[in-house]
């Protein structure tokens, strides 16, 4: 609970301004009711200009220390910054006496993720983990088939999150460097493994493979994680920079019915233009030609099945939960464990991959 009056938003300090911070979580936070982003950190002087002109009454600062140094005047700290930094800015915001947003992964590994939410209780504070994609609007409109059980009990689950990026573009993001936490499996990987886990509950076996494809690339570009949940349900997983031919984001086979999406969720997009939900009618709505289709024993690109509505995606509704946490005590959306089991996976998988082996988790 915070100590801010009722009916004044709550100021968050936002640290980081690249893609995460400026196409993400400053739009997002701004867009939520009863959140003001009150503070941007950022030592780049060209993303510091880029924040004033979009948030004109938004204040600088060039250290994340600074920031601390005045925690009484903040509710909150979101930490959107490169990988290797969201322990110990989480880990510092957290003793500083603030609750704390880390953007995935929240840490390099499961353990290092336990100990923040170790941290987090014992002073009493959210940490929440920004997994955005729970809310993209082909997870949206799965997780209501399952619910309504139109697929009946599914047997395997098909996710790809496909790229063709035939030239690595460098930067952290790209890095060899194991301290940077680079590479799709903790990229990408972060966010398919998650919704699986979300789906289907907990993994007990764990089989990966991991290509360095491209030329100069120099971490993993193209990656396959298959998991068997607990349940019974299979879940074969795709990331890759180096997918000329995009495959269907879910294909999902039940013993009634399966469901093929293509596309992404059109949210990112929309964010990286300057779209902005509250603002913009469209935000998050796609078009009737990109809805996916259920059916059985025909190809859905052949005419097969029935097309399903897509639900309209809804990132601005992980802060809307945020604020309310913090507000009223409700429900953390996405807590450090939960990150801490995605986290085991992607350990899992890199393993895997290295050994050449299936591991039991």
């Amino acid at each position: 609970m915070t100590g801010t009056p009722p009916g004044t938003p709550l100021r968050v300090g936002l640290i980081g301004y690249g893609l995460a911070g400026s196409v993400f979580h400053a739009p997002l936070i701004a867009a939520t009711d009863g959140l003001a982003l009150d503070t941007v950190v950022t030592s780049n002087p060209e993303r510091q200009q880029q924040a004033r002109a979009e948030f004109p009454d938004v204040r600088l600062a060039a250290t994340a220390d600074e920031l601390f140094d005045r925690a009484d005047e903040l509710d909150l700290i979101v930490v959107a910054s490169p990988n290797r930094t969201h322990v110990p800015l989480a880990t510092a915001a957290l003793k500083a006496g603030l609750p704390v947003v880390v953007d995935k992964p929240v840490a390099g590994t499961a353990a290092e993720a336990r100990e923040l939410a170790a941290l987090a209780d014992e002073r009493g504070l959210l940490l929440s983990v920004f997994q955005n994609r729970r809310w993209d609007n082909d997870f949206l409109t799965l997780r209501k088939l399952l619910e309504d059980g139109e697929l009946g009990d599914v047997w395997r689950f098909e996710s790809r999150f496909e790229r063709w990026r035939p030239q690595p573009k460098g930067g952290w993001r790209e890095s060899g460097d194991p301290a940077e936490i680079g590479g799709l499996l903790y990229d990408l990987g972060s966010h398919v493994v998650d919704q699986a886990l979300v789906l289907f509950g907990p993994a007990t076996e764990v089989y990966a493979e991991a290509d360095v494809r491209r030329p100069g690339a120099a971490t993993d570009d193209d990656t396959f994680i298959a998991l068997t949940h607990a349940g019974g349900v299979r879940s074969h997983l795709h990331v890759s920079a180096t997918t000329a031919q995009l495959g269907p984001r879910f294909r999902v086979l039940g013993s009634r019915a399966g469901y093929v999406k293509y596309g992404l969720d059109p949210q990112e997009a929309a964010l990286r233009d300057g779209g902005r939900p509250g603002t913009d009618a469209g935000f998050g709505v796609e078009p009737e030609g990109m809805w996916g289709r259920t059916g059985s024993g025909e190809s859905p690109l052949t005419g097969g099945g029935r097309p399903v509505p897509t639900l309209t995606g809804d990132y601005p509704a992980y802060y809307a939960a945020v604020a309310r946490a913090l507000r009223e005590g409700a429900a953390n959306p996405v807590t450090a464990l939960e990150a801490a089991a995605a986290l085991d996976v992607l350990e899992a998988a890199r393993r895997s991959a290295l050994e050449k082996v299936t591991v039991t988790l």
